[in-house]
């Protein structure tokens, strides 16, 4: 009869095979179904495994049939091998029967226990729930949110912080009650803070200029001056620049100044105004009766919001200063504006410095102001992308105002012929004192200009490329008595020595100079040319406060 084996494949200390007898297997049959032992046994030999094993050990029990039951028969050297094998790496069979019966119980102990463990904890111990979205989340507790914008601090933190927050807006409070100018710019208290100070600016008697700038006050922070400004009749000046109120704020805002007769000049700059906000301030002004200076630089306002401004110049004949600096009219807004112009009779100061009118907004513009029925003191049309044609118009109106005193076109590309025809109206003006003009050859021209003109007292040439050549065409008309020109800015002008030079002697010839203030600053000037300038500028007499080739103030002689 055939034989068959079996073989353990696991990770056991190494297990006894012997051969039985029928009536021995059937003995140790019946023991191991008594003692609950784990019985294998094929036909002549037989594995013993311990009584209880971990669920994850298990055997892999590898069967070799004899030829009687139609399995191939293994060759005898392979089993030769494998006894030699096993044989050679064998221990004495008492000692690993001692060892199995120690470590297999403990192993088996510890088995056990860790999955009674493991079914106690699923079963006493909750799961948690988890939440599927942020709204279900509660807010962390220890978190305050104190009323100062920014702050989000631990609860004792937070505390302290508040009150030192409230301390200072006492102090705040007090200020606006004992000062008559107040600056609370950059504070950054927020809504809430406006809310706390508006009741010291409702009582207050005191305060005529408030800035409350940059302090991170919004459209519902506006809402703190209802009935607070119609109360006040001290404040006189306003400033909310820098701040996001945008265009319902700037609505809020203009319905409690409808019937405002105190504040005078109201400052609105970089305060996300768009058109909609415009035409609201538009509306307030056909009203408003006390509003004197309105500044809405750095802004969004299109043609749509300088045509409702220009509607309400028409009404409104109170207002004397409007600032548009930095906005986007263009020249569709140069032309609205031009006509509400025609019909104001107020108006003395007009800022529209970088807002692209070009040469044909300059044309409407200046059509507007000469027949403006009022007394235009200040234009500022600086980079407005107009050329000489533009600087052409200018130069017409130039000869015609009798009441402008300060004129600046700088940052135009007018050129020299532009120049020209602004230096030629020039000589026929006797009004204007301040003017800022661009072009490089142009010096020559004003340089002509200034030996006929006896009204300009500041002359700002910038950065225009003057260079040495433009430095000596002013210097000849230095050398000429001038009773009226007293500061002359030649900065950023790539002016080296030799320029410098021509400028010193001039000062230097004329005994009779006025100028009082020379600033040669961010040129190519050596110490020689530094040196030469100081020397010329004490002789001409200048006063304390002067201007050097570095720009420093130069001491008196």
């Amino acid at each position: 009869m055939g034989s068959a084996s079996a073989i353990s494949l696991c990770s056991h200390p190494k297990i006894l095979l012997r051969s039985l007898t029928n009536k021995q297997r059937l003995q140790s049959q019946c023991q191991s179904q008594g003692s609950g032992s784990a019985w294998l046994g094929y036909r002549t030999q037989v594995v013993f495994l311990p009584p209880i094993l971990p669920r994850r050990r298990r055997c892999l029990v590898v069967k070799a049939a004899s030829a009687a039951e139609g399995g191939p028969r293994r060759p005898a050297s392979a089993r030769r091998v494998y006894r030699e094998s096993q044989s050679a790496s064998s221990l004495p069979v008492a000692p690993v029967k001692q060892l199995a019966s120690f470590v297999v119980p403990a192993a088996s102990f510890f088995a056990v226990t860790f999955v009674l463990w493991k079914l106690v904890e699923k079963i006493l111990v909750p799961k948690r729930q988890r939440t599927s979205s942020v709204e279900n989340k509660t807010p962390a507790e220890g978190m305050k949110w104190s009323f100062a914008a920014g702050s989000n601090l631990l609860t004792g933190f937070g505390a302290k912080i508040e009150r030192e927050s409230k301390l200072k807006l006492n102090d705040f409070a007090k200020e606006l009650r004992s000062f008559r100018s107040v600056d609370l710019s950059g504070r950054n208290f927020g809504d809430e803070g406006l809310f706390f100070l508006s009741e010291s600016l409702g009582y207050n008697q005191t305060a005529e200029e408030v800035s409350f700038a940059a302090n991170g006050i919004t459209g519902t922070g506006i809402k703190a001056f209802d009935g607070v400004l119609q109360a006040n009749i001290m404040l006189k000046t306003l400033n909310l620049s820098g701040n996001p109120i945008g265009d319902e704020g700037i609505k809020c805002l203009c319905d409690i100044l409808v019937n405002n007769n105190g504040i005078q000049k109201l400052q609105l700059n970089s305060t996300d105004l768009g058109d909609e906000g415009a035409k609201a301030i538009a509306e307030m002004l056909k009203n408003n009766s006390s509003l004197r200076a309105l500044e809405l630089n750095n802004n969004m306002i299109d043609y749509s919001g300088f045509t409702s401004l220009a509607g309400a110049l028409v009404e409104n004949n109170t207002i004397r200063n409007i600032h548009l600096n930095g906005n986007y009219g263009g020249a569709l807004g140069a032309n609205a504006l031009a006509k509400g112009l025609e019909g104001n009779k107020s108006l003395r100061e007009l800022h529209l410095h970088g807002n692209s009118i070009g040469d044909e907004g300059v044309a409407a513009l200046m059509s507007g102001l000469s027949l403006h029925k009022g007394k235009l003191t200040l234009l500022d049309i600086g980079n407005n992308s107009f050329s000489a044609k533009g600087a052409f118009h200018v130069g017409g109106y130039v000869k015609k105002t009798k009441s402008l005193l300060w004129l600046n076109v700088y940052m135009n590309d007018i050129g020299d012929e532009g120049a020209e025809n602004i230096a030629d109206a020039l000589k026929q003006n006797r009004t204007i004192t301040t003017i800022d003009l661009i072009g490089a050859k142009g010096a020559e021209f004003l340089a002509d200009m200034l030996k006929y003109n006896t009204t300009i007292r500041v002359l700002d040439l910038r950065a225009n490329g003057l260079r040495n050549e433009g430095a000596s065409c002013l210097a000849r008309s230095l050398k000429v008595v001038n009773e009226a020109l007293s500061s002359l800015d030649l900065g950023f002008n790539e002016i080296r020595d030799d320029g410098a030079f021509a400028i010193a002697q001039a000062l230097k010839a004329n005994e009779d100079v006025t100028i009082t203030s020379l600033n040669l600053a961010s040129n190519f000037l050596t110490k020689f040319g530094q040196i030469v300038m100081s020397y010329a500028t004490r002789g001409a007499g200048c006063t304390q406060g002067q201007t050097c080739a570095q720009g420093h103030a130069v001491p008196a002689a």
